[in-house]
């Protein structure tokens, strides 16, 4: 199968009996519409709400191709961002579903919506959506059952709970699965000093087949490569993403 970057969280895996498509934003080389010519069913996940990973456009590859099948997160549609008749799947945490072609399980979030597991042609994908430890910078200065004030995110936040709830998570993901073939997972700089700690406690509870960064756009491609050290110490492979386009065998 063969794995390809698009813009920050979304990748378009291909497999010998499918395609599948995550977390459309934006499309800047133009790199979907070769896929939705193909001759193969296709599978559209978006993870949750937000602008950076849901894009309605998804609902017009239904014009170029009939055989897409859109499983969304249903915050998507409380947030009133789609109707209810748009997606064929609406997935919340603890969701299972199944085609005979893939199975899916929608987990748990630090952010909104959900992330997914995706198996497929023997594969088992991990794709984290906005799961993260997003406020690992500010657990040096923490102190337990106090909040901190944050400029950046304008609103007082408690570290410490929202790094027990990331790994509760991660423990309610272990539940169902223990390795994975492949994990798309955030490395974004722009969360300060520690922004590899969400990445770095992955790979210590799960074994990987190869670790691939997203949600780095705004901090760029190199920032995200700051995660092979720490993949290299546990001989976990690691995608150096440059460009939008970039291709992968898996």
């Amino acid at each position: 199968m063969t794995l390809t970057y698009v813009f920050h969280s979304c990748f378009v895996l291909e497999t010998e009996k499918s395609i599948l498509i995550f977390d459309y934003w934006m499309d800047l080389k133009g790199i979907v519409p070769s896929f939705l010519k193909k001759d193969k069913p296709i599978y559209v996940f978006s993870s949750h709400f937000h602008e950076d990973h849901f894009n309605s456009t998804i609902f017009e590859w239904r014009k170029q191709h009939e055989g897409i099948t859109y499983i969304l997160s249903k915050d998507i549609y409380k947030h009133r961002r789609a109707q209810k008749e748009d997606a064929d799947v609406w997935m919340a945490k603890g969701g299972t579903w199944s085609d005979g072609t893939l199975s899916v399980w929608a987990l748990g979030s630090t952010d909104s919506g959900v992330s997914w597991i995706v198996e497929t042609d023997g594969k088992r994908i991990f794709h984290a959506g906005d799961l993260n430890n997003w406020y690992a910078r500010f657990l040096s200065e923490a102190k337990p059952g106090e909040t901190i004030y944050s400029e950046e995110f304008n609103e007082d936040i408690d570290p410490i709970a929202h790094e027990k709830q990331y790994l509760g998570e991660l423990k309610d993901i272990r539940k169902i699965a223990d390795r994975f073939d492949i994990v798309m997972f955030p490395v974004d700089g722009r969360i300060g000093n520690g922004y590899t700690l969400g990445g770095r406690q992955f790979i210590d509870r799960f074994k990987v087949g190869l670790f691939v960064p997203m949600h780095f756009v705004a901090s760029g491609f190199k920032s995200a490569w700051r995660m092979k050290e720490f993949t290299d110490e546990k001989e976990i492979p690691f995608w150096e993403i440059s460009r939008e386009g970039d291709t992968i065998e898996v």
